[in-house]
């Protein structure tokens, strides 16, 4: 099921990235008029759609994916994967035998790095972090309803359109997880494309120190604008491009790399993006929820009714505070 039918008196509040601030997602839900019944949070007319990334990084992600999952089993919430959960996923899950590396995803020390605190949360829980592990295998790669589309990264037309054909679902399993690991194979590129967006190759070998002190060779890429000329005009990501590299006039065949969510297509949500500032619309049929949470940002919603393009007055927050630590 690609998502679901909804109910004309429906509501559907999309959620960013939580990274860990299982505090703030409760105040969050609160605020929206979420109510704990039986130790679920749930509200009688409207549904949570968790755009991915509930873990790594924060300080409460036991927590976080507590209430997250409890919301998904009662049937008052959808969490989408994001790259974090795909991450965690792999560099759990042992390889098959004769392969190069013990882990599906390497444990270097960047990888490592980047999950050691949802380890470290969950190591007294080994049999609890096990079940999330057989969960996230099950989450969708991305969902589709009446009036919206909802996906961790970036919606790809083609390659939704060739999982729905070649394997009439919307998430992975475990031949799918391993085979996702070749990044040239169907798998490898739709989780790549959907949990972490387009990408373009810096020119003549650049290479960028970002914010969190990793070097990258790629920046990310807007999938919505028409008619780029500079790679100013596309870049989509919070480390800004070097000026001479900005200014510098995108070639014709990295535009054609470039894809293009059309202004007539349906209300799409992704996260993602580490965006600052209040929240709002990226243009009137897209919209980021990812403020940067873990970041001492905010924890944005939107809340999604009848509407067929995005209102900004529908964006609603929590700051996080640092006594989440």
């Amino acid at each position: 099921m690609v998502g679901e039918a909804a109910d004309s008196q429906m509501g559907y509040d999309l959620i960013g990235d939580v990274h860990g601030c299982g505090l703030t997602l409760c105040k969050l839900l609160e605020q929206m008029g979420y109510r704990k019944k039986g130790g679920v949070y749930q509200h009688p007319g409207r549904k949570v759609v968790f755009i991915g990334d509930i873990v790594d990084r924060g300080p409460n992600i036991r927590l976080a994916l507590q209430v997250v999952r409890d919301m998904v089993e009662a049937g008052h919430a959808h969490l989408i994967m994001g790259n974090h959960e795909y991450n965690v996923l792999a560099f759990c899950t042992p390889s098959r035998p004769g392969a190069k590396h013990p882990y599906l995803r390497e444990h270097t020390a960047r990888n490592s790095f980047i999950v050691q605190e949802t380890l470290a949360q969950f190591e007294p829980y080994p049999q609890e972090w096990q079940d999330y592990l057989d969960w996230f295998l099950t989450l969708p790669l991305f969902l589709e309803f009446d009036r919206f589309r909802a996906v961790h990264a970036c919606w790809d037309h083609a390659l939704i359109e060739k999982m729905q054909t070649r394997f009439g679902r919307n998430h992975m399993d475990e031949e799918f997880l391993h085979a996702s690991m070749d990044r040239h194979s169907f798998e490898g590129r739709l989780v790549d494309r959907l949990t972490r967006g387009t990408a373009l190759r810096l020119p003549d070998n650049r290479s960028i120190t970002a914010k969190d002190g990793f070097v990258r060779h790629f920046f990310r890429t807007k999938f919505w604008e028409e008619e780029p000329e500079f790679y100013g005009d596309i870049v989509f990501q919070p480390d800004p491009l070097p000026e001479d590299i900005a200014s510098r006039i995108v070639p014709e065949e990295e535009k054609e790399e470039l894809l293009f969510y059309s202004p007539e297509e349906k209300i799409l949500f992704m996260g993602h993006y580490w965006m600052q500032g209040i929240p709002g619309p990226i243009k009137p049929n897209i919209g980021c929820l990812d403020y940067s949470a873990v970041k001492y940002g905010r924890l944005a919603a939107y809340r999604m009714d009848q509407e067929t393009r995005l209102d900004a007055n529908k964006y609603c927050w929590v700051r996080v505070e640092r006594k989440e630590d």
